[in-house]
């Protein structure tokens, strides 16, 4: 029987190295600035470095505007007090930007993944033109641009979180958009550096926009030990993601946790997506106040409406959400006996519906997963946290490249 060996890559030269440990220590001070306070000693034990080598690379990133410095900090043990690292609140940051079917939200990150700067505007975009939509954006994108540089900001690339099937920088079908094959990165890309003639092109990545928002949960949310989550965010459709191990599940071709295109009734409504009786036409916001008797032309107020009445014991409104809670349930209760998450973590709209929808889901999941470890009131069915949103997850995603190879997002001498 023949071995397969896999070809070895290029031997680690010294720069290489020194790449990759200066991303260790920036890592290790903004993890460590999340609980407490970084000192080089601490980070060096972090990371298994020797403190000369952690104060060189330490030096060597504050000169670069990564890392800032503090006062004297005690640890309580013998030896010299040392100085408090914390990562940046200036200079290199992420600028994500979300386009759903009636909003865009631009978000600025800084390093230490705090949100800085913050844009929404609610728009009406189904049946707009593509690049229509994607110029708007691009303009709430610039103005946001111009708030962070006043902050001394510099995000170093935008990340688009969008509807819809999202590969190789493509849209390749939104079908609450009515996109088909849209260059989304290009069309973005182009419109932005109009609107900044002389200004630096910034590169732009994309993704789902429901994978966008599970990271940022991951990364951002109250999940404590949880690795392992199924993510369900309710906008107009129904986004799905997956995210085992901490690693997000993009599938062979990108386009993995299109939940809300799972056939509920074969028989029940037609779905923009060419199908009947998805699940999006049972759980989506549109069907939702549909059910329920709200106008949903107001896009978020019809949400807090429906919000509104199924507090005040409206038994249509109440009906609406429970009867949707039981279909993402019966759904979800399938993706649970696949894939065997900890927990399932439902945001969007259903963050705030969670009081009526959650009981019926978690009747359902318990009657179906198969395993019998999923009962009522585990918390395994949790709401998402509101620190996390796609247009988070997205300027998140840009800080990641920075945190990965902080020398390529060095400030550029004389810039």
């Amino acid at each position: 029987m023949k071995s397969i060996l896999t070809p070895l890559g290029p031997k680690a030269d010294k720069d290489t190295v020194r790449r990759h440990n200066l991303s260790l220590v920036l890592r290790a001070v903004r993890d460590e600035g999340e609980s407490g306070e970084a000192t080089r000693a601490g980070v060096a034990a972090r990371v298994g470095l020797t403190r000369a080598a952690v104060s060189s690379l330490v030096e060597q990133l504050m000169d670069s505007g990564f890392l800032t410095e503090s006062g004297k900090t005690f640890s309580g043990q013998a030896g010299r007090p040392g100085t408090a690292l914390k990562v940046a609140r200036t200079g290199p940051a992420g600028l994500g930007v979300e386009i759903n079917i009636d909003y865009v939200s631009v978000c600025v990150v800084d390093l230490a993944g705090t949100g800085r700067v913050r844009q929404t505007e609610h728009l009406d975009n189904r049946g707009a033109p593509a690049e229509e939509v994607l110029a708007r954006a691009a303009a709430i994108a610039a103005r946001t641009l111009d708030s962070a540089r006043e902050q001394e900001l510099r995000p170093v690339g935008v990340a688009l979180a969008l509807p819809g099937l999202v590969s190789g920088g493509a849209v390749r079908q939104a079908p609450n958009l009515g996109w088909n094959e849209v260059p989304a990165q290009d069309l973005f890309g182009d419109a932005l550096t109009a609107l900044r003639p002389g200004r630096p092109v910034l590169p732009v990545a994309s993704e789902n926009e429901a994978n966008l928002a599970a990271l940022a949960e991951l990364w951002f949310g109250g999940l404590g030990d949880v690795r392992s989550f199924l993510y369900l965010t309710g906008e107009i459709g129904v986004g799905g993601a997956l995210v085992l191990n901490g690693e997000l599940l993009r599938g062979a071709h990108g386009f993995a946790g299109e939940i809300g295109h799972v056939v509920v009734d074969p028989e029940g409504p037609e779905c923009r997506c060419g199908s009947r009786g998805c699940l999006e036409q049972y759980a989506g916001q549109s069907a939702l106040l549909r059910a329920a008797g709200v106008d949903g032309a107001g896009g978020g107020s019809g949400v807090l409406e429906l919000e509104r009445r199924a507090r005040a014991g409206d038994e249509r409104a109440v009906a609406a959400v429970a009867e949707a809670g039981r279909m993402l349930g019966r759904v979800v209760s399938g993706a649970v006996n696949l894939v065997d998450p900890d927990a399932v973590v439902l945001g969007g709209i259903y963050r705030g519906l969670m009081p009526w929808l959650a009981p019926p889901a978690d009747e359902e999941l318990t009657g179906r997963v198969v395993s019998g470890l999923w009962s009522p009131g585990s918390g395994r069915l949790r709401a998402s946290s509101v620190a996390g949103d796609a247009a988070r997850g997205a300027a998140a995603l840009v800080v990641q490249d920075v945190l990965d190879d902080p020398v390529a997002y060095a400030e550029p001498s004389g810039g």
